[in-house]
């Protein structure tokens, strides 16, 4: 385990002992959720990320919430230099894994978004895709995505359409709970580009949880200064 310079641990080889900076419950929550089957995610890179992704010139990305791997592999294979944060470390393993047998390098960060300490404005890419980014008051995971923007960089944030505006089932999801892209795109002043703003079909992932769902909610933005 490493420390970069702005103070986020890494490691190349994460597992659930490490350290992990965040609400132990929610780290517990998405293990358990994780540890339920031994493939949660359909091992492909989102359709969304494939086709945004096209025609930028690969630098520094963070993907936040990486689950088990699949876009921040596709990425580094990509040439990008990437950074993958997320609050599982069952995920964590799993992605691991799967970059060793790509033979790609990934830094891996074991947190929540608003605890990582990552280095403001640093990324040239933003991507998350279907995050389950908790509301709160002040809006702070929304100003967290925000914040990670370089000048000239990009922030993708894609979710299933609809979701935002449905009602808590027996699962007890509460979309009321969480940060959808309209609250993000809210929040974007001048120093702000936004490229893209749309609903559109998703490209439909063969298995894993999620493929249900058929459109997508596409943000993209780009910032300015």
């Amino acid at each position: 385990m490493t420390r970069d310079n702005a103070g986020t641990t890494t490691s190349r080889t994460p597992s659930p002992a490490d350290g992990y900076a965040g609400d132990p419950a929610v780290r517990a929550e998405w293990d358990d959720r994780y540890a339920d089957r031994p493939q949660l995610w359909s091992g492909r890179p989102n359709g969304a990320l494939v086709a945004e992704v096209a025609g930028l010139t690969p630098g520094r990305v963070l993907d936040v919430g990486c689950g088990e791997g699949a876009d921040a592999v596709w990425l580094a294979r990509g040439g990008w230099d990437v950074t993958a944060l997320e609050v599982s470390g069952v995920a964590l393993d799993r992605a691991a894994g799967h970059a060793r047998d790509a033979g790609v390098t990934i830094h891996w960060v074991h947190a929540e978004l608003t605890e990582a300490a990552l280095p403001p404005g640093s990324f040239d890419l933003v991507s998350a895709q279907y995050p389950a980014l908790p509301r709160t008051s002040d809006a702070a995971n929304e100003r967290a995505l925000l914040g990670a923007v370089a000048p000239g960089g990009v922030l993708l944030l894609v979710h299933h359409a609809g979701m935002d505006t449905g009602h808590p089932h027996d699962s007890e999801f509460d979309p009321a709970a969480y940060v959808w892209p309209a609250m993000v795109a809210a929040l974007l002043d001048d120093d702000w580009e936004v490229e893209v703003e749309e609903q559109r079909p998703r490209p439909a992932p063969d298995g894993g949880a999620g493929a249900h769902h058929t459109d997508d909610v596409v943000l993209r933005a780009r910032r300015l200064r």
